[in-house]
């Protein structure tokens, strides 16, 4: 598998970047969604949770309560490497703003409330570049 494991290397490298859009999660139980319109799902035992756009959920008539943004992390993290997930959301939980991850098979995804992509960007930049 590539990817960086070193956790100074994928902090010094993370490269935020705020997705355009406005991002919900919600469920469904049966096939209310076609796939290429979700960003991701995961099935659970109560039902499938997905992450699209908010113009589709409401296209489709899905119920939602987080509205998000979405920042994608550039570095190219290796699924094995360790502490990743608990720098930034540290660093984010510091600073009053809860985080919600999908680690893809290259890059980590951090679901932020909308109202915080801006602010999640500045502060994981910061955060980044002062690591030491």
């Amino acid at each position: 598998m590539s990817g960086i494991k070193d956790l100074r290397t994928l902090i010094k490298n993370m490269e935020p970047v705020l997705n355009k859009g406005v991002y919900v999660f919600t469920t469904v139980t049966n096939n209310q969604v076609v796939r290429s319109e979700t960003l991701f799902e995961f099935k659970e035992e109560e039902g499938t949770t997905i992450v699209l756009e908010q113009s589709k959920a409401d296209e489709l008539g899905l119920s939602y309560e987080y509205i998000s943004s979405w920042i994608t992390l550039k570095v190219h993290s290796s699924l094995y490497a360790v502490g990743l997930t608990a720098a930034f959301s540290t660093e984010l939980a510091k600073h009053n703003i809860s985080s919600n991850v999908i680690a893809g098979y290259y890059h980590d995804h951090i679901f932020v409330d909308q109202k915080e992509g801006q602010k999640s960007i500045a502060i994981l930049a910061n955060f980044s570049k002062n690591y030491s």
